[in-house]
């Protein structure tokens, strides 16, 4: 990795301080901080400093500026199972701090972060995303070339961990106890095979963080009685109040270097008292970025679509999705959530704020109807609402980042007005009837670290077991010029992207949505430098680079061939050996 000369100089001071060589020894990080340090939820004046020491005793943080010393503070150890955290403050902005921790055993382990800018002046801005990773395929090569100091922050994006699929860490499957759940964390973030890739970068720099559904258990509806979903085992009030999410969320809070917030007690049964995940941080008047926790809070989702080809079934879903009879919207984000990304966005655009970065885990783009229940289609009313307030009130350079699907799909966002699908729907019958609104918005999902199989691998394997199925699989084949199924999966990735592009394209388009890329709207200017619009047959992770001089955002998705626990076993060495390469990479002009 290609260090500008600031950070190299940086570097070199670093490497002058008499305690590196004690923290930069292997043994002892592996020993006395298993999963080593982090920082997070880092401002322009504050962050979270983070370790988890498997000694108890007195820990002690100390923060450096240049080599001087800024803060010195001690934390108790009382479980070792249990992670500590500092919140630090009074910190000056846009600078580069490093920090020490120091164990009862007298080992230490060093870390660094960089606050947030502050001004009206233009400025860079590097930041990673990625989510989805399974203990059992750590320790995660997919992202080992994102380590190093260029990068401003990194943003964990949901499905941190697995807990209710069997790994070493919990054989029986999902995880019901604290400290199981708190087992499944260590396991993500601990030595593999000689490699710990979130430890390394987690050092080096900062992190947010959020949830999916996986820190509790797979497509779990926060918002819904607890009585609707058997798997909670309580038969009265939300899922969000049950026992078995608050183990998942304390463990999620716990292994992250994230402040521990809460809604306030205000007579609200959605939100009184739960966790607050949603963050707001500005870069001075390049950037903001928005987190969002798109699980606690929504609704019951609705029952997905049994066959993919009958345009009946389509349609009630959309219409459906639509809140068509209900007098009410139902809901992803709750409203206190969505009022909130509301009058960010709205203030940013007002305060002259380029780009405005909203990270939700499931993608808001249109995909189809195949496991559409799940992703902000399944909320089609609210999904209308956000984006018809960004674009009656022309919030510009809008930019949403999701994961959750395991792949990599860039697409400029279209929506239909909820008042104009209703009126088709009683005019015709036929919610697509509607009129679809382009916006100057567009998202980016990013790639799984190591989730099997890759968005790709998955399509494939669904289209030979789901009615109509079939005939899709086919179409693919012949596109192809290959005879079967096992032939196209030894095609180059290249091939594989395009052609799955095609496929989704062709199922889209059916339904009037906007196809795959962002070529197509007059309103995004962008050119692609490498690669296609997709990566969908790899795990991996995006980098987006807002540059000084003239803030244009480069986004470059990274990745390798993916893998199962199977090969992982039989071919360590190879698969950890795997560099991550470009598989995609656009540039984006900032509109004015």
């Amino acid at each position: 990795m290609i260090l500008n000369k600031y950070f190299g100089v940086l570097s070199l001071l670093v490497l002058a301080l008499p305690w590196t060589a004690a923290a930069n020894n292997s043994r002892s990080l592996t020993l006395s901080f298993p999963n080593g340090v982090a920082s997070g939820d880092t401002t322009h004046d504050s962050t979270i400093l983070w370790t988890r020491s498997a000694v108890k005793g007195v820990l002690q943080f100390e923060v450096f500026h240049k080599g001087n010393l800024k803060v010195k503070e001690d934390v108790l150890v009382e479980d070792v199972n249990k992670p500590v955290k500092l919140k630090v403050k009074q910190l000056d902005p846009d600078r580069n701090y490093d920090f020490k921790v120091t164990g009862p055993d007298g080992k230490a382990i060093t870390g660094h972060f960089k606050t947030a800018a502050r001004g009206t002046k233009p400025v860079g801005l590097s930041f990673g995303v990625t989510g989805d990773w399974r203990g059992e395929l750590a320790p995660y090569p997919a992202i080992k070339n994102a380590n190093g100091l260029n990068l401003d922050f990194f943003l964990k994006l949901g499905d941190t961990i697995y807990a209710d699929i069997a790994s070493p860490a919990e054989p029986n499957g999902q995880a019901k106890t604290l400290a199981e759940y708190r087992a499944k964390h260590q396991e993500a973030y601990s030595y593999h095979n000689g490699l710990n890739s979130f430890a390394r970068l987690q050092r080096n720099v900062s992190i947010f963080s959020t949830i999916d559904d996986h820190e509790v258990i797979n497509d779990f509806s926060g918002g819904a009685l607890a009585s609707t979903d058997p798997r909670f085992g309580e038969s009265t009030g939300l899922i969000n109040q049950t026992e078995l999410y608050r183990n998942g969320i304390q463990a999620f809070f716990e292994y992250n270097a994230i402040s521990d917030r809460r809604y306030k007690t205000e007579g609200d049964l959605l939100t009184d008292g739960r966790p607050d995940l949603y963050r707001m941080q500005r870069y001075g008047r390049t950037a903001g970025i928005y987190i969002l926790d798109a699980r606690s809070f929504r609704d019951q989702d609705l029952p997905g679509v049994g066959n993919i080809t009958d345009p009946l079934q389509i349609g009630a879903f959309i219409a459906q999705s639509f809140d068509a009879g209900l007098d009410h919207t139902r809901t992803m984000l709750g409203k206190k959530q969505l009022d909130r990304l509301k009058a960010d966005l709205l203030t940013a655009q007002q305060d002259g704020v380029l780009w405005k970065f909203v990270a939700v885990p499931e993608p808001i783009q249109n995909l189809g109807v195949l496991g559409a229940s799940d992703r902000f289609e399944g909320y089609a009313s609210e999904r209308s609402e956000l984006l018809g307030f960004i674009d009656d009130n022309h919030i510009k350079n809008v930019v949403f980042v999701a994961a959750d699907i395991h792949g990599t799909i860039i697409n400029d966002l279209s929506y239909q007005k909820r008042s104009d699908v209703l009126q088709a729907i009683a005019a015709t019958g036929n919610p697509l009837s509607a009129p679809q609104r382009p916006t100057s918005a567009f998202e980016v999902t990013t790639g799984s670290v190591a989730f099997y199989p890759a968005f790709g691998d998955a399509v494939l394997d669904l289209l030979t077991v789901i009615p109509g199925g079939k005939a899709i699989l086919d179409q693919l084949l012949a596109a192809t010029g290959v005879a079967n199924l096992e032939e196209f999966r030894k095609l180059p990735m290249a091939v594989k992207n395009s052609a799955m592009e095609g496929l989704i394209n062709q199922q889209i388009s059916g339904l009037g949505y906007s196809k795959i890329g962002l070529q197509d709207n007059n309103l995004i200017k962008a050119a692609l430098k490498q690669g296609g619009n997709t990566a969908l047959f790899s795990f991996g992770w995006t980098r987006f680079d807002i540059a000084s001089h003239d803030q244009t955002l480069k986004i470059t998705t990274y990745g390798i061939e993916p893998y199962n626990k199977e090969s992982l076993v039989n071919h360590s060495a190879e698969i950890i050996a795997r560099k991550p390469a470009i598989v995609s990479q656009l540039v984006i002009s900032p509109q004015r």
